[in-house]
């Protein structure tokens, strides 16, 4: 990693070429830009994240850590390549004026004909869509579950301001959970009457998985609490009998349906780096998680 103080985007885009030249690779295969806005205290662990994550998905990294907006402005910034990485580099530390136009130096490091993804590892704007570093992005991604106060209500408002393009990393998580159920149903094409997610008192993900039962069975979904971890068991009553998928150690689950033994199945808690990747594979519209949104602040009151 090169340090460079009291720097400007022009520069760091020279380093990013001589890093290249040094490591003997100046085309390096890059598919995209990851931009991750993090305060300090979270910045390392996000970076070792898209890191893990650009094995999958080579990428121009550009972490931006958003200092005091007070004062002159400043642009630090560690530029490098390699080391682990499926691309290349930039933390970048801004301080003073050019805060409040975080864009104007992002946006010169952005990879000409390549799409951009944006990721709020912890606490994010009201409207990502309409931050101007969102709006440089085609993929803009949140995660409520990280942030450190009321992670519910952070939940809904990313759902309030849902724009094509926004996800959320509680979301994501669900995708196990949705899979299996869809195939419970598939096995058992029974009409479900009703259905109760349980999980964590605070788990925007089973929220999610509320509005979204809710939304694709139109029928009504109970909301239970538990210790978690996370989601710890959903149940779809029907005639015959219920079907349940309890997860007690966030890892191992246990499928039981009508008519049939009890069976195991690996559920297991995923990482943010496996998260990141996933949501990292489509760059359009998710259009399920749309309507889920939707579904969230209707059942919310809309308020």
């Amino acid at each position: 990693m090169i340090e460079l103080t009291d720097t400007n985007a022009a520069k760091i885009a020279a380093e990013f070429v001589r890093s290249r030249t040094r490591a003997g690779s100046p085309a390096m295969g890059m598919v995209m830009t990851l931009i991750i806005v993090a305060p300090e205290e979270d910045a390392a662990e996000a970076m070792l994240a898209a890191k893990r994550a650009s094995r999958e998905h080579p990428s121009r990294v550009l972490g931006v850590i958003l200092g005091d907006a007070r004062g002159s402005g400043h642009v630090n910034a560690q530029v490098g390549s390699g080391d682990g990485w499926g691309g290349e580099t930039a933390l970048i530390r801004l301080k003073g004026e050019v805060v409040k136009h975080a864009e104007s130096v992002v946006l010169p490091l952005l990879l000409p004909d390549s799409p951009v993804a944006i990721w709020w590892p912890t606490a994010a704007p009201a409207d990502i869509a309409a931050d101007p570093l969102g709006a440089l992005a085609q993929r803009r991604i949140t995660d409520s579950a990280s942030v450190s106060r009321g992670k519910s209500t952070a939940m809904l408002h990313q759902c309030r301001a849902y724009a094509p393009g926004n996800t959320d990393l509680s979301w994501t998580r669900l995708t196990p959970w949705r899979a299996l159920l869809a195939a419970s149903l598939d096995q058992h094409p029974l009409k479900v009457t009703s259905a109760k997610v349980t999980g964590e008192r605070i788990s925007p993900s089973a929220d999610l998985l509320v509005a979204w039962l809710c939304d694709r069975l139109k029928v009504e979904v109970s909301r239970g609490t538990s210790d978690g971890p996370g989601i710890t068991e959903v149940s779809m009553e029907t005639k015959q009998g219920p079907i349940r998928i309890a997860r007690a150690d966030g890892a191992l689950a246990t499928f039981t349906s009508p008519h049939r033994p009890d069976r195991p199945v690996a559920l297991k808690r995923r990482e943010v780096p496996a998260l990141l990747s996933e949501e990292l594979r489509r760059l359009d519209e998710d259009d399920v998680y749309a309507a889920t949104a939707a579904r969230l602040v209707k059942l919310a009151g809309g308020k």
